[in-house]
């Protein structure tokens, strides 16, 4: 339920009189692909890669055992034995009263279940695990981060950087996520992308979905189809989604995007997540204190419609 593409780290000046190691690696499992860049001791960021490594070898199987109930809708009560598992429906169930499985949070539940087991070993300094664009990240007090909100690409068409973000580990922000229409997603909406800061990366993984279905309008213009007709085992069964977007007007455009915004800023207010980026065709929205640098509609869109 995310892009891959739409959010990525951008390298930030470390060194500030630490004796610092930086170290970068990457775990590969099924559908699991996570890069994780470490700073700390050298004595730290070894023994952080050996826990990682070690949480890693089974988080998969962990999944699959409780996959069925993973992909039905999320209930109040929790049912789930093992901790990534609990996490994707702690994460879902502040949606009590809308339709949302845990698989919503999936990426964003792995991504901070390695980010426990890293932040276990003393002397770290920053952490960053980014799992296909879901990011869990933890940092000392002086620690910032810049990831780069990135438009989403055509098949024929690159990416293109559309703005950044600065997050400061003393904000609060442990996890950033985005979920659209494009790429890997499934969304009942028309969003390009919703890039969502929140506590955890599995909370701003759900919340991104969501935020992401509400982004929407009716129109002759976008192309849906049933999930189950595409992908058979979709968590999303019969519900729509959404398959291309053609040339919007620009009345469509802001009936959508509006919609998301009082979406996300209903989540804001009631303290679920930090704030939200919302991108369609040559519109952005900020949602929240989000420091953010954005090329907004002076900029073309990146797919042709």
């Amino acid at each position: 339920m995310n892009l891959a593409e739409a959010i990525y780290p951008v390298p930030s000046g470390l060194g500030r009189g630490r004796e610092e190691q930086k170290h970068r690696f990457h775990l590969h499992q099924g559908p699991i692909d996570l890069i994780i860049d470490l700073v700390g001791s050298h004595e730290a960021v070894v023994q952080a890669r050996s826990n990682a490594e070690f949480r890693f070898s089974s988080i998969l199987t962990e999944l699959v055992g409780e996959l069925s109930r993973l992909r039905q809708a999320t209930e109040k009560s929790n049912r789930f034995s093992g901790s990534t598992a609990a996490r994707m429906w702690c994460a879902t169930s502040i949606f009590e009263n809308e339709f949302i499985t845990p698989m919503a949070a999936v990426a964003g539940a792995v991504a901070d279940e390695i980010l426990a087991s890293l932040c276990a070993t003393p002397g770290l300094h920053r952490v960053m695990v980014n799992n296909g664009g879901d990011i869990a990240l933890w940092g000392l007090p002086d620690e910032v981060f810049t990831v780069g909100v990135v438009s989403q690409p055509c098949a024929n068409s690159p990416q293109m950087i559309s703005g950044t973000v600065v997050i400061e580990a003393a904000a609060g922000i442990n996890g950033v996520a985005t979920s659209g229409w494009r790429g890997r997603s499934q969304s009942l909406g028309i969003a390009d992308s919703v890039t969502v800061f929140a506590d955890n990366a599995a909370t701003a993984d759900a919340a991104a979905t969501m935020i992401a279905n509400q982004v929407d309008v009716v129109s002759p213009h976008v192309v849906r189809k049933p999930a189950q007709e595409l992908y058979p085992d979709s968590d999303l069964g019969a519900r729509l989604i959404t398959l291309d977007v053609l040339q919007l007007n620009q009345s469509e455009i802001t009936v959508a995007v509006d919609a998301g915004k009082r979406y996300a800023e209903n989540l804001q207010s009631r303290g679920l997540i930090k704030g939200a980026v919302i991108a369609l065709s040559n519109r952005y929205e900020v949602v929240g204190r989000v420091n953010a640098k954005l090329q907004r509609a002076d900029i073309p869109p990146v797919c042709a419609t």
